[in-house]
């Protein structure tokens, strides 16, 4: 398949048209990164978004590899001196790399078999005296006695048909028509079954220790359970087929001549095939399959509810107090002010086994009012309630006028022992950098949260069962384009933010902080051409990005791209506005445009720049500093504590979405255990998935159905009304 195809082929699947493909993959082959042809070269592609982009890159990478595997094999069957016309035709038209192993798996060097082994010993001629069918007045046993060879080991005429069928049960397992068959016959009437291995674990693994479920309808999340249950050593799995039918099939198959007098011995080969040979091996594909599509729902919910947490809208301009709960070890406490900037930390015991309460709250009090504290970010691991029970009583003891949320800390112990953590930090021990950071993730998640490995923030399922490599370069991926989409100052931006805009890397983040601290911060966006590493190419993928809210130049605090400037210039010329007028009164130029009534692409062909890029010249100076995680909902800020007691059945709380799974959603509802919205009290229609209708983030309105106090469980609904 050349190039062409290629093109052609992806544009089919995506149902894009040809030209946006063979387009983007230019783009992406000279080194542009996915947010910055997303952002910049719509023109180009006819406005794809990430998505698009990232599912082109993935089918031309799948695509280029399988066209090396298929040159590979041409090379080492032609090498054999067995390639044929009709089989170079067969593999050309393959378009699946399983194909092409299936239709080279007859000419793979292979460890000693059974048929090669009876090969050795001269019984091929045999095998092709069975395979041809053509013999139908001998008795077989007398045709065998031709192949004794007591030397070679071939004793008896038992030995000779033993020896031919083995030849013959391999050459069947090798036809790649049947092979497919065989494998879609299994994904489609076959089932996943698995048993316990030890009563003792029968908790853990309750539903799976006498389990089956059809193939083809097995969710991912049973899959992930079961290979860990399997890994585990906890649990047997395998897959049921009807054995009987598909031998019947394959001896159909193989046996043309009714008549023939080999008829018992091929049958005997062809159940010997499936049971031995092909069986074993289509399993392990299926479970390889099923593992691979298990993974990657897995992970995309992962990104989902990743990307969603890193766009949970800061709290700019708030001084918050940060506080990690604890027992025995005490609650640490730390203050930053509105520039993220660390101002003082302490550590209290309110709790067992210190109790030293009026103590912690008179030094809570003090840093409340000594620094005016706006808001108190809580940890949401132990201790939290608790906490939160003692930030409600300061509240109203004092009378204070301020607010907490709860916060998920998860990864701040990750952060806190971190080489980062250490370098922003290095007076600090490591548990008050841990406060710190859960105060930052209320000021700013997004540039918090890129300092921890995205596998440790706590937003997946079966994280740790999943392919690891494919976790991290889809969860890379959602940083990166999170990082990209907001956009970043780059006088404040820290090097663990700046590495993930478009063509940045961590050296390059590292000097461009370097510059920033040993000159001063950068006036204009040209300046970044004089960081060490930082070459054109570089700065034509990051330069929009990265933003200067007090710049000399106007563009340079916008998303408008440098190499736009002149186009956006044109653009005020033609209705006589100059900067300070937009910056007075971004509705001006919307304004001017809708009394001229010129088309966009008339105005962008006077600009000089395509009709796309005028759109979002236009979008960037109408509003320069949007932010998109402002259109998203803020976190909940309460002032008085809700005990699971003050629950029941029927009430409407509001609540924050936690973590979405396969089965449901959790939703902090201001109490200490989360409560479980699950699919079937998602809406009154059929979802698929609960992603269809919430994301981590969310605030949601939710009744309560249920409160188990005991097993500490609280059942929710999104159906707030019988309706």
């Amino acid at each position: 398949m050349d190039e062409k195809a290629c093109i052609e082929k992806i544009a089919k699947n995506l149902n894009l048209k040809s030209n946006q493909v063979k387009n983007t993959i230019q783009l992406l082959d000279i080194g542009n990164t996915v947010p910055f042809i997303a952002r910049y070269r719509k023109e180009k592609t006819g406005c794809l978004d990430e998505i698009n982009i990232r599912d082109i890159q993935e089918q031309i990478r799948y695509l280029r590899n399988l066209n090396e595997r298929k040159k590979t094999v041409f090379k080492n069957i032609e090498e054999q001196g067995k390639l044929t016309p009709e089989l170079q035709k067969k593999i050309e038209a393959a378009d699946k790399l399983q194909d092409v192993e299936d239709l080279y798996l007859p000419y793979k060097p292979k460890r000693r078999t059974r048929a090669s082994v009876a090969r050795e010993k001269g019984l091929e001629p045999l095998a092709d005296l069975m395979m041809a069918q053509n013999i139908n007045d001998e008795i077989p046993e007398v045709l065998a006695e031709k192949y004794l060879n007591e030397e070679a080991g071939v004793k008896t005429v038992k030995d000779a048909l033993s020896g031919a069928r083995d030849i013959i049960a391999e050459r069947i397992s090798e036809n790649a028509e049947l092979r497919k068959t065989i494998r879609e016959t299994t994904l489609l009437t076959g089932m996943l079954a698995s048993e316990g291995l030890d009563p003792e674990f029968r908790q853990d693994y309750e539903i799976y220790m006498d389990f089956k479920e059809l193939i083809k309808t097995i969710p991912p999340h049973r899959i992930l359970a079961l290979n860990r249950g399997e890994r585990e050593k906890k649990l047997r799995i395998w897959i049921n087929v009807n054995y009987d039918e598909i031998i019947t099939s394959i001896q159909e198959t193989i046996i043309t001549q009714d008549q023939t007098v080999f008829r018992e011995q091929l049958e005997l080969a062809a159940a010997d095939s499936y049971q031995r040979l092909i069986a074993p091996s289509i399993h392990r594909e299926i479970r390889k399959i099923l593992t691979e599509r298990a993974d990657a729902h897995a992970i995309s919910v992962f990104a989902q509810n990743l990307k969603s947490l890193l766009l949970t809208p800061p709290m700019h301009g708030k001084i918050i107090l940060g506080i990690d709960p604890g027992f025995r070890t005490g609650c640490k406490v730390a203050v930053i002010d509105a520039t993220a900037k660390y101002l003082e930390g302490d550590t209290i015991y309110p709790h067992p086994p210190q109790n030293q309460k009026q103590q912690a709250l008179e030094t809570l009090r003090r840093m409340v009012e000594t620094y005016h504290v706006d808001i108190i970010a809580i940890g949401n691991g132990t201790a939290s309630r608790e906490t939160e029970q003692l930030i409600s009583e300061l509240i109203h003891q004092y009378q204070l006028h301020i607010q907490y949320t709860i916060v998920n800390e998860a990864g701040a112990s990750v952060y806190s022992a971190s080489p980062v953590a250490k370098q922003e930090f290095p007076d600090l021990d490591a548990s008050m950098r841990g406060n710190i950071s859960i105060a930052r993730r209320l000021l700013d998640p997004l540039s918090e949260l890129v300092k921890i490995d995205p596998k440790s923030i706590g937003v997946g399922l079966y994280q740790h069962d999943v392919d690891q490599n494919k976790l991290s370069e889809s969860l890379d991926q959602v940083v990166e384009s999170c990082v990209n989409s907001v956009g970043v100052d780059l006088n404040t931006a820290s090097a663990s933010l700046l590495k993930h805009i478009s063509g940045i890397n961590a050296r390059t983040a590292k000097n461009i902080v370097k510059f920033r601290e040993n000159n001063r911060p950068f006036t204009c966006r040209d300046d970044l051409k004089k960081v060490s590493g930082l070459g054109n190419n570089t700065f034509i993928q990051a330069a929009g990005f990265l933003r200067i809210p007090d710049a000399n130049n106007f563009f340079d605090a916008t998303a408008v791209h440098p190499e736009s400037y002149s186009s956006a210039k044109n653009l005020l010329n033609l209705f006589q506005l100059n900067i300070s007028d937009v910056m007075s009164d971004h509705t001006l130029l919307r304004q001017r445009m809708e009394i001229t009534r010129e088309s966009l692409q008339t105005l962008a062909g006077q600009c000089g720049c395509g009709k796309e890029t005028l759109s979002d010249i236009i979008d960037s100076l109408e509003k320069p500093n949007r932010d998109p995680r402002d259109d998203l909902s803020k976190p909940i800020l309460r002032n008085d504590i809700l005990r699971m007691e003050d629950c029941h059945e029927g009430m409407i709380c509001k609540g924050t979405v936690r973590n979405v799974v396969d089965f449901g959603a959790f939703v902090d509802i201001g109490v200490k255990q989360d409560g479980l919205v699950h699919l079937s009290q998602m809406a009154k229609r059929y979802i698929r998935h609960p992603l269809e209708v919430v994301q981590v983030g969310d605030v949601i309105d939710v009744k309560i159905l249920y409160v188990d106090i005991k097993r500490k469980r609280i059942g929710l609904s999104l159906i707030l009304d019988d309706s």
